[in-house]
């Protein structure tokens, strides 16, 4: 039994294409274990993993404990001969067709023995090359249509594509096979708390909506910050880099549910059309806002923690004269009622100084002075700073006065932290995404247009950028090319974190 108020999935095979690879065991079978834990996987469930390793049924059941022996640590030995029950695998080359046809007649004894009634998930945890061969394979054997009141549900990992054209072509390959509502774009930020907690924080208090808009709000900043370098990455981000690593994934996704119009009801279409419409009014980049109102970087050798470590260009599997951009900040601007004349700032970038997500909406300044009151001129205006992670919470800058006689001020938090309000285990981001794609919840999932509005507005930025390179404008352990900080302060603005 789940937890009183959680909906328990219909029993089902969730099919995981790449069972053996490192996202698998690292995220996607921790967090199915976790669910199990908690309950909220149904009595038939049953995993089949297919990869090419070859293995038996016992020797993936003996690799998916020793991933989870690393990522959560000790493991119930009761728990886990329960959940190891559910465990089945394949061994299976994606690219061959007659694999597939091995595959369904698995899945077929596994309803058979399992009652898992032809309900089927599939899971593309596979190289991006491969998802259009697994997709157009799934349909040439007939598994990507449910029969007889059961389901079929696909979910596709990022990257989505590389650009708007390859996002077109894989959202046209997936439709000849599933239906929309039956396609799972996975974003793993849609799946962390603080990120699903903006709809509430939002909606759900009286005090910020009014607020919420030109009005009342100077700026907003979005900060993706890493400290880690490329690491063995290096082959992957040379055809990447900040904005199609992050920028145009996760963190409009954070942008779209921090500035949306309030959607018709919560209902998933309505949240994600909300989403989609508010991104529809973005102002296009054109060249002068590219020049003028975005900065691109590339790390530089530094130090972090006290050790120095390698520029981009000494990294494994990067170009000695590589000009792919580390860091990079666009400036967003909203032709709406309610943003007109407010920039957002989103920036994301590698070995930064400090590994921090979060949002910042710096209030404008109040329109009142009193005689008497010391330091008025040195306080700031109201910041709210929502921390995604780590550390996830949030806090309220105000001003207060200064214990004592007379009416000296300064300024103090209000905060919130989740590890200190509640008890319970914060979810990982992945738990939450997997459990409402066996339950067919889309909310927590991107959609087409979504998708492909995204590339769309980052296209011009890419396009412009791809004519020179970028080279080595920021040491690591800093906090991004001056440039960027420059560029606030021409405003009259500062980054939180600087």
């Amino acid at each position: 039994m789940g937890t009183a108020g959680e909906a328990i999935p219909e029993p089902c095979v969730f099919v995981l294409f790449g069972a053996s690879g490192d996202l698998a065991h690292r995220k996607l079978l921790p967090a199915l274990f976790r669910l199990f834990e908690r309950g909220l996987l149904p009595e038939g469930f049953t995993l089949v993993g297919a990869s090419l390793a070859a293995m038996d049924r016992e020797g993936f059941r003996t690799s998916v404990l020793q991933g989870l022996e690393q990522a959560v640590g000790e493991v119930d030995p009761i728990e886990w001969q329960a959940f190891a029950r559910k465990l089945d695998y394949v061994t299976m080359d994606l690219s061959r067709g007659e694999d597939y046809t091995r595959l369904a007649e698995r899945l077929a004894q596994v309803d058979r023995e399992r009652n898992t009634r032809g309900n089927r998930l599939f899971y593309l945890s596979v190289a991006p090359s491969l998802f259009g061969t697994v997709v157009d394979h799934l349909g040439t054997a007939g598994l990507s249509r449910a029969r007889g009141g059961s389901w079929a549900r696909i979910i596709v990992e990022k990257p989505f594509g590389i650009d708007l054209d390859s996002a077109r072509t894989l959202n046209t390959r997936l439709h000849r096979h599933f239906e929309e509502p039956s396609i799972f774009r996975m974003d793993h930020y849609l799946g962390k708390e603080m990120v699903q907690n903006l709809l509430v924080l939002r909606f759900a208090n009286g005090l910020f909506e009014p607020l919420w808009s030109r009005r009342h709000i100077d700026h907003v900043q979005i900060t993706h910050a890493e400290t880690l370098g490329v690491e063995s990455r290096g082959g992957y981000y040379e055809q990447s880099g900040a904005v199609r690593d992050m920028i145009q994934g996760h963190v409009f996704q954070v942008l779209s549910l921090l500035a949306m119009e309030p959607p018709e009801n919560f209902s998933p279409e309505a949240v994600r059309s909300a989403k989609v419409e508010f991104l529809q009014r973005a102002r296009a980049f054109t060249p002068e806002r590219i020049r003028s109102e975005c900065i691109r970087g590339q790390y530089g050798a530094g130090a972090l923690g006290g050790v120095r470590v390698p520029g981009y260009r000494e990294e494994p599997g990067v170009a000695p004269d590589s000009g792919v951009e580390t860091y990079a900040l666009l400036t967003m601007r909203f032709d709406s009622v309610r943003w007109a004349g407010v920039p957002f700032y989103v920036r994301s970038g590698k070995r930064l100084k400090e590994r921090v997500t979060e949002v910042v909406v710096q209030f404008k300044p109040g329109h009142f002075r009193f005689p008497g009151m010391q330091g008025q001129e040195q306080l700031g205006a109201n910041r709210l700073v929502i921390r995604i992670q780590p550390h996830e919470g949030l806090a309220l800058r105000i001003n207060t006065k200064i214990p004592g006689r007379g009416l000296g001020m300064r300024e103090v938090d209000l905060s919130f932290l989740y590890a200190q309000a509640f008890e319970e285990r914060l979810p990982e981001a992945y738990e939450p995404l997997l459990l409402e794609g066996l339950l067919g919840i889309s909310t927590l999932y991107t959609r087409r247009d979504m998708v492909e509005r995204s590339w769309e507005l980052v296209m011009p930025v890419l396009e412009a950028w791809s004519a020179t390179k970028a080279g080595p404008n920021y040491e690591a352990g800093s906090w991004g090319p001056e440039e960027a900080r420059q560029l606030l302060g021409s405003q009259g603005r500062s980054w939180n974190r600087e």
